[in-house]
């Protein structure tokens, strides 16, 4: 496996900060058109900018690969992780939903025993509780102010954490353009097939945020609107390379701690965008959330 741990880490800061307007974007256009539209039309305005960066990397030949279930199946993971984080960007303010996400190095250090053979001690679990610990602060069960839509970024995490490792595990033989392109195509297909089902279905509404977002009908775009939904493919082609190159050529344990550069993006953008302002209980548990991973992460590399 590849090991150049500083070009990975450059790699990883600067995939966060361009899917963090990915994500403000989104958010944006969460309360008048739904998600499987969105990802449509930015999976569609992606797919020639990836054909041009497979065929810079690696040239086209190389997408017929003999991993192709591999990479249809990681890539498959990506497409719920995304529509899981996205789906609770309507019901929680940007902050909580992307601090709830800051779990994924959590579930990588758990993961990478089982996936990649990466041993975690007693210490990796301590943290690793102390930082679920930070995630009960954040979700306050039997509160009353529990939001069921909180869930939803944890599966993301945990999707993406999975779909991360494997990454690492392909990177050996598949460059991160190829990568990029078969997560590309199954959100694509994925997005409008589902939109599909869900008009033959008759659903059209819901009361909950997160479903509204979902099963909404299909509109015509603005002029606004569809450059906003449009620049989420040149993101999602710019940062899925990015994010994917990043494990590719650097081990998880290393690059995996600045996942949680993206905490100085997620509040800036709600406050500058949304005029959101963090809940004390969102700033604790995402501190210790943050703390857990990174002490996670620092044992398990010094084991």
């Amino acid at each position: 496996m590849q090991n150049h741990p500083v070009r990975g880490i450059l790699f990883l800061c600067l995939g966060v900060f361009v899917f963090s307007l990915q994500d403000a974007v989104i958010k944006q256009v969460s309360g008048a058109y739904p998600l499987t539209q969105v990802l449509t039309i930015r999976s569609l305005v992606a797919v020639p900018i990836l054909l041009a960066l497979v065929q810079m990397e690696v040239g086209w030949r190389a997408l017929r690969s003999p991993d192709f279930g591999l990479l249809v199946g990681r890539a498959v993971l990506m497409f719920v992780a995304y529509m899981a984080y996205y789906l609770a960007f309507p019901a929680l303010p940007l902050a909580d939903a992307v601090a709830l996400y800051f779990t994924v190095p959590l579930f990588v250090t758990a993961l990478a025993g089982p996936l990649l053979g990466e041993r975690a001690g007693w210490q990796v679990w301590l943290a690793v509780a102390v930082g679920f610990g930070g995630v009960l602060v954040m979700l306050q069960p039997g509160s009353g102010l529990f939001e069921p839509a909180a869930l939803l970024s944890l599966v993301s995490a945990v999707m993406y954490a999975c779909s991360m490792l494997m990454a690492r595990r392909l990177g050996v033989a598949q460059a991160a353009s190829v990568m990029a392109f078969y997560q590309n195509g199954v959100f694509l297909f994925s997005a409008a097939g589902l939109a599909l089902a869900l008009h033959l279905s008759g659903v059209v509404h819901a009361e909950h945020p997160s479903l509204r977002f979902l099963v909404r009908p299909w509109v015509q775009p603005d002029g606004w609107d569809f450059f906003l939904i449009a620049s989420c493919g040149v993101v999602s082609a710019v940062g899925t390379m990015l994010l994917t190159s990043a494990y590719r050529v650097a081990r998880a344990g290393v690059v995996t701690p600045f996942e949680y550069s993206g905490v100085l993006w997620a509040p800036l953008w709600g406050f500058l965008f949304f005029s959101e302002v963090p809940r004390m209980t969102t700033v604790a548990g995402a501190l210790l959330i943050v703390g857990a991973g990174l002490v996670a992460l620092r044992v398990a590399r010094h084991d």
